[in-house]
């Protein structure tokens, strides 16, 4: 659904992207992430037909963003950084407004309003001004109205900034329905256990390429894979521990605590349940016994240093 090759942007003298290449299957979530600076705007832009690329090709729902601008933005949604709605009106005037610029006709639009009103919870709010929306509501809002032709592709630039948890899973619940249904989305965020919960896909970009692409789970297994994290109740039991943990794998002292050690899991829960009976037949008592797994941060963390 989305096709994008070699795409290059400059700004004067930064290369904001620099030749990247993309693929997102249809009704899958893409996870757009990398540092400020790194390109991830800039490619969504070109790709909402709002930037023209200076070199490669980017195709959306079959259509070429340059060539095909004027037939693709029916296709397409984009709720961006920042709600873009107008606070005076209200939140149906809002919707009535965009999906009068979609050609929608007056009863059309008045229709079209009223479902996404029920469908994001906003139906009573919908007669109040939006500046007295919380910025939960502004934001389904915002999406709404990015959904006024039910557009195939969506993109979304840090959707969730600035939330307080609570309206994020809200909003999360509502991409998942929308994926569900057949929607293509791509996002940035900023948030990475935004993107462990809701991508198919992951793409890392870093100076304006492609760091790492993968789902989250290949992208943790890069890192480093599942760990044991055993923690013994005396540090005089390290010892002891660590000659029967080199039977089971090869541990390492974690240097934030004496009492700690890690060993690498390569069966999972099955290593952890090994360990534990190791230990327990030696007659070594632990304190604490658990698996633990990579997380995006640290992906984020090793391919961005």
């Amino acid at each position: 659904m989305i096709y994008v090759e070699g795409l290059r942007k400059r700004y004067k003298a930064k290369e904001a992207l620099r030749g990247i290449d993309l693929e997102v299957p249809a009704g899958t979530v893409c996870g757009l992430l990398g540092p400020n600076g790194a390109g991830k705007t800039t490619a969504v832009r070109i790709l909402a037909t709002l930037l023209r690329p200076d070199a490669g090709r980017a195709e959306v729902a079959g259509l070429d963003v340059v060539r095909d601008a004027d037939r693709l933005r029916f296709r397409i949604g984009l709720a961006g950084q920042h709600a873009a709605v107008d606070e005076l009106l209200t939140g149906r005037r809002n919707l009535e407004l965009f999906a009068r610029l979609y050609h929608l006709s007056r009863a059309g639009a008045r229709r079209r309003a009223g479902e996404l009103l029920e469908r994001f919870g906003l139906a009573e709010a919908g007669r109040r001004p939006v500046k007295e929306y919380s910025g939960g509501m502004r934001r389904r809002l915002d999406l709404a109205a990015s959904l006024i032709v039910s557009p195939p592709v969506l993109f979304m630039d840090e959707p969730t900034t600035g939330l307080d948890p609570r309206s994020r899973m809200q909003l999360w619940d509502l991409l998942r329905d929308l994926v569900k249904e057949g929607t293509t989305l791509l996002l940035t965020t900023q948030y990475l256990d935004e993107a462990d919960q809701l991508a198919d896909q992951v793409v890392v970009l870093r100076e304006g390429v492609v760091a790492a692409a993968g789902s989250p789970a290949e992208l943790k297994r890069a890192v480093g894979g599942d760990r044991v994290r055993v923690l013994f109740r005396e540090a005089r039991d390290v010892d002891a521990g660590l000659r029967v943990l080199r039977a089971t794998g090869s541990p390492e002292l974690d240097g934030a605590d004496a009492r700690q050690v890690t060993v690498p899991a390569a069966d999972g829960a099955q290593s952890l349940v090994r360990i534990a009976g190791a230990l327990d037949a030696a007659g070594i008592p632990v304190e604490d016994l658990a698996l633990r797994r990579p997380t995006l941060d640290e992906v984020f963390l090793r391919l961005t240093a």
